[in-house]
Order: C-alpha cells, then structure tokens, then sequence
C-alpha cells in the first residue's frame, strides 16, 4: 500500500494530510486559504491521488507560513508514500493547457531535490500572493528529494498559470509514480535512488 499519514503541528501551523499515490483522485481538500484547496483539489483529481487535507496556521499574521508548511507536509507524505521506490517509473513529464495558458512540469525522483521555477505570475488572487506557490513547490520538492522543474511556456491570467501549474504537477507525478513490472529494483545504474 503506497500511502501515507503526516501530521505537522509547529507554532505556526498545524496540518493533518493523508496522500494514497494508488487511488483515483478523491479528494478533501481545507486549509482556510480557498485558493490553495482548489490547487490542490485539482492536483489530487488530475494525479489520480487520494488526499486529505486538514490545515490551519497563523493566516492573521501572514499566508506564507500555512503554504510552504503544506508543500512541506506533501513533500514528505510522497517521499514515504514511495518507500525504496522499488519498480517506479521515476520520471514524469506533462505539458498542461489552459485556456491561453500552456504549463509543463517535469520531474525526477532521485532523491536529490531541485527547484527550476519559471513562472512569471508576481500577481494577487484575492489576497494571496502568487508568488508563494514557488515557496510551496520548493518545501515540496526538498522534502520529497525530487529534481522539479516548473515551466509556464505563456499566459496572462495569474489564475490560469497557477492551475495549469498544479494540473501538470499532478500529471507529471502520476507519471512518475507508476510500477512498471519490467523494472527490476530501481531505475538507476547506481542500484539505490
């Protein structure tokens, strides 16, 4: 069973998440930021992941703390949702459209985390800076240990760009999560990930 159960409680936040790589995109999703539920929703449902989300944090005081302290959470819950990581194909790869909106993510779950953020998408939705989802892809990427690259190729809507960001991040990750019966161990000539 490829799942796992993370509960994170700082002075700052405290997140209960549960994330099933092997289920088919049930979701619930409550942070207290509306914007970042959706995100995440549709990264569970195009990902074809099982996640609950429970998470409140000091959002008086700031969003920051709440959204990197959930990409944080996630990032561990994939990495021990993986285990030895025996079988997986590693890689994943998915170039998402939206609208006037064209995303790609690609990854690598090697262990060695990375963060490639080209996103031009310094805009507000609501009153949440779109600029912290780097913050919550960077947290994601160290804890999990995986190589990220995010690219938004074009597009004008802040909104359209985050979504189709989160939309390819599930993709990708799909991707890179399935067994594939013909890899012995893991996909490496080192013999470890």
């Amino acid at each position: 069973m490829r799942k796992a159960h993370i509960s994170r409680k700082t002075a700052e936040t405290e997140i209960d998440l549960k994330l099933n790589l092997d289920g088919t995109g049930d979701y619930c999703i409550s942070t207290t930021l509306p914007f970042l539920d959706h995100m995440l929703n549709l990264m569970a449902r195009h990902g074809l992941f099982d996640l609950n989300i429970s998470a409140k944090g000091d959002t008086d005081v700031d969003y920051h703390h709440l959204v990197e302290d959930t990409g944080i959470a996630l990032g561990e819950a994939i990495k021990n949702a993986l285990g030895e990581k025996k079988g997986i194909c590693r890689y994943g790869n998915a170039v998402t459209p939206m609208d006037e909106t064209l995303a790609q993510v690609t990854l690598d779950l090697s262990g060695r985390p990375y963060l490639v953020y080209q996103v031009k998408s310094n805009g507000r939705l609501k009153d949440l800076d779109a600029s912290l989802f780097e913050d919550f892809f960077q947290a994601l990427s160290n804890r999990a240990g995986m190589n990220l690259h995010v690219r938004v190729h074009y597009g004008r809507d802040v909104h359209h760009m985050i979504e189709a960001v989160f939309k390819s991040f599930g993709r990708a990750l799909n991707e890179a999560v399935l067994i594939n019966p013909r890899i012995k161990g893991v996909l490496s000539t080192k013999g470890s990930l």
